[in-house]
């Protein structure tokens, strides 16, 4: 399994073991940049509406550069998109499904709260071939051990003691910071030193350089400088 971290959210996660080799992109949003020169992609998956997690403007150039791929939304980012006339497959929590030969199971259900008096929206959670979760914006508990958590660093509705315990109680082989856009450059260093000090002793951090592919064994990965703890 290769990541690819384009910011924010947005993730790249390609099985090249699997019969052809499988593409998916996940969270394709405003604050994230270079995902657009994706190719070979087989679906793009969408954790909820909000705009830095899908960027209606540029997803329909994005899909007329991949033909035949499968846009997966949540039910909010769904009414979004038929909104906009783009073709794609809404799923909830609980529904499953599979991209060739790499199977998705849905969790989650809602967006985590930002303030009371705003509405809810709806967040879907990725369990990727049993390996990768991708949480969207709420911190959802797997069912049983993950190899990479791909953990949110910051946002309005979360502190970052909430992302260490959410980090403790998940105890993925691996962690992978995301959602770090709306924090200052100082703040994003120090919310990662937070994650490598308080991580589980057998959890690596790794903080991936954006743009770049960096393999994932389906083993737990060696500790490399980036996944030392401070």
């Amino acid at each position: 399994m290769n990541l690819t971290h384009f910011g924010h959210a947005c993730v790249l996660a390609a099985f090249e073991a699997s019969a052809g080799g499988t593409r998916l992109l996940l969270d394709p949003g405003t604050y994230s940049a270079g995902f657009e020169d994706a190719r070979d992609l087989d679906a793009i998956l969408i954790t909820h509406e909000h705009p830095d997690h899908i960027d209606v403007d540029r997803l329909p150039g994005l899909v007329k550069a991949n033909p035949g791929v499968r846009l997966i939304a949540d039910p909010g980012a769904s009414a979004r998109l038929r909104e906009a006339g783009i073709d794609h497959e809404a799923v909830s929590p609980g529904d499953a499904f599979t991209v060739k030969g790499v199977f998705v199971a849905v969790m989650g259900g809602e967006h985590a709260v930002i303030h009371p008096q705003l509405p809810s929206v709806s967040n879907n959670a990725y369990l990727i071939d049993g390996r990768l979760l991708h949480p969207g914006d709420a911190l959802v508990i797997p069912p049983g051990p993950v190899e990479v958590l791909l953990v949110p660093a910051g946002g309005p509705w979360m502190k970052i003691s909430e992302g260490i315990d959410y980090l403790r109680e998940v105890e993925p082989s691996t962690a992978v910071p995301i959602h770090q856009a709306g924090l200052a450059n100082v703040h994003q260093q120090l919310h990662h030193q937070l994650l490598r000090a308080l991580a589980p002793e057998a959890t690596d951090i790794q903080v991936l350089e954006l743009g770049v592919p960096t393999a994932f064994p389906g083993d737990s990965p060696k500790k490399t400088v980036s996944g030392r703890k401070s």
